[in-house]
């Protein structure tokens, strides 16, 4: 009997045959090849297929919808991908208390659904929330605008259970069933790549839907403009539930700075009399909706170009963003041309075009500069950039306890190996 042959059947008594097949070129991670898709029905499964990988040696990619499953830089090794797509279920929602416990294979659009029959929501506005699941929007930190009203994901989060490698089912949190003694799992699992444990399940804390909601741009035709009225609207009373900034051309002078008001019409009158004040020096008009779908549609644009664009994801300072775009213009100038969509909170997403060798000398200067002033330049996607361009750029001191709690969590580094900062 083969090796392949063994793992299959074993996999198989643990889970179900119905539950494994052969990997196929559509199940690659960045070019790296597995051998086989696991798709347990419990997460009690799930943890027995993860712990004979771990014994086994065999590196493990954890899958839910896979909308982004080409963020980070590319697996040491492949063997077997563990997907939760069967992991689907709504648990829980005490609508009365305003909880929800849902499974990690559950698509955002399908929880938000069930919950708006309650006149509720889970305040998140991840990318791809018809494919994206909640374990994978976990994983990858994935939140838009609404995150300036509503907090960010880990503010949202209040229990998480998490298969590790070694078997364990732990929970932490709300909804307890097994505390890990020392750490914060849901803070912990939010944005660190499935690289410490299999996300299974989670519990969130909701929002009642709005009864109104109103967008409002305003137009800027000066980068000295728009950060003006962006320091006022974010030291003002306005209580908006969503702001960004979109500037459609690195090259060019317009700049859109978009506003979300809900709540009710009587309130949301009084709301756009006060912005229209603070923004008198420039134009004013209610918007559709769709402009809250800017940096899905970056992404969309770079996956439908993808030999000739790289896509980077910005943090800084909510007060320096709009000078990093501008130090990026001069960098790029002719090089390259982009746009990019702002989020408030000091977020943004950039997409550049260019030649291969012309992108990857923008980017690496770029993050030379928005690093050397405290902030991080992430790459995302499959990038034309070369290889040695990390998708994460420097960690600064945090590295060392991070490989510790990697070590900790994952000794046999099973989970997305070097997937992660600092190849962990």
């Amino acid at each position: 009997m083969s090796p392949t042959s063994s793992v299959e059947q074993q996999l198989a008594a643990l889970v179900g045959s119905q539950a494994i097949r052969p990997a196929t070129p559509a199940d690659s991670v960045s070019g790296i090849q597995p051998q086989f898709v696991v798709a347990p029905e419990s997460d009690q499964q799930l943890a027995a297929a993860l712990t004979f990988a771990n014994e086994a040696g065999l590196a493990v990619i954890p899958r839910g919808g896979a909308t982004k499953l080409d963020w980070g830089n590319p697996p040491k090794r492949a063997d077997l991908v563990l997907s939760t797509a069967r992991l689907d279920r709504i648990l829980e929602h005490v609508w009365a208390d305003l909880t929800v416990t849902v499974e990690a294979g559950c698509t955002l659009q399908s929880l938000q659904q069930a919950l708006a029959q309650h006149g509720q929501r889970l305040a998140l506005d991840a990318l791809w929330p018809a494919h994206a699941t909640v374990g994978g929007v976990l994983s990858t930190n994935d939140s838009g605008v609404l995150r300036i009203r509503f907090g960010a994901l880990r503010d949202l989060l209040i229990g998480i259970t998490l298969a590790l490698p070694d078997g364990t089912l732990a929970s932490s949190g709300g909804k307890v069933v097994k505390n890990v003694a020392g750490y914060d799992l849901p803070k912990l699992a939010t944005g660190a790549l499935g690289t410490l444990g299999i996300i299974t399940r989670a519990v969130f804390r909701l929002h009642p839907l709005p009864r109104i909601t109103t967008t409002i741009t305003c137009s800027a035709n000066q980068s000295s403009s728009a950060a003006r009225l962006l320091a006022a609207l974010l030291d003002s009373t306005l209580t908006y539930s969503a702001l960004q900034v979109r500037v459609p051309s690195l090259d060019q002078t317009d700049f859109l700075v978009d506003i979300l008001f809900e709540g009710t019409e009587q309130g949301i009158a009084a709301q756009v009399g006060h912005l229209q004040s603070l923004a008198s020096s420039t134009t004013v008009a209610e918007s559709d909706r769709n402009v809250w779908q800017a940096r899905e549609a970056l992404h969309s644009q770079s996956l439908a170009d993808p030999s000739a664009s790289a896509l980077l994801k910005i943090s800084t300072c909510p007060s320096d963003t709009l000078a990093a775009i501008a130090t990026l213009t001069d960098i790029a100038k002719s090089r390259a041309t982009g746009s990019a969509v702002l989020q408030a909170t000091g977020l943004g997403t950039i997409l550049l075009r260019g030649a291969r060798n012309e992108l990857h000398h923008i980017a690496k200067i770029f993050r030379e500069k928005v690093e050397s002033s405290g902030g991080s330049i992430a790459a995302l996607g499959n990038s034309i950039l070369d290889t040695d361009f990390d998708a994460w750029g420097s960690t600064g001191d945090a590295l060392p306890l991070m490989r510790a709690v990697k070590s900790q969590l994952d000794p046999k580094t099973t989970l997305n190996p070097g997937r992660f900062v600092g190849g962990i």
